[in-house]
């Protein structure tokens, strides 16, 4: 089960960041677990790229969907107008995904 898991992060991840690239926004790398206990999403800063770190188990999947997405907006610090288009974008690329959880 765990493998299976890991294998719809890597997917989610890959499309998210063909959308986010259709848009010219950088694309952090993702990764699980954050480093750091008690939280659910995380993001490491270093000097041209980010890093969000979620977690994927015991949770709900379309909230890993959402901690992923949010990463990619405070990844690229968009503005909330422009961060609304962005999520909708997002969500998008990843919509079959949230249906199927």
């Amino acid at each position: 089960m765990r493998t299976a898991i890991t294998l719809r992060f890597a997917e989610a991840a890959q499309r998210l960041g063909q959308s986010a690239r259709c848009h010219g926004l950088r694309v952090p790398t993702f990764r699980s677990p954050p480093g750091i206990d008690h939280v659910r999403r995380s993001i490491r800063w270093g000097c041209d790229t980010s890093t969000v770190s979620v977690v994927l188990w015991d949770r709900p999947w379309s909230a890993v969907l959402a901690d992923m997405i949010e990463g990619i907006v405070v990844a690229n610090r968009l503005d909330s107008g422009r961060a609304d288009a962005i999520r909708a974008s997002l969500w998008a690329a990843v919509e079959d995904e949230a249906i199927a959880a």
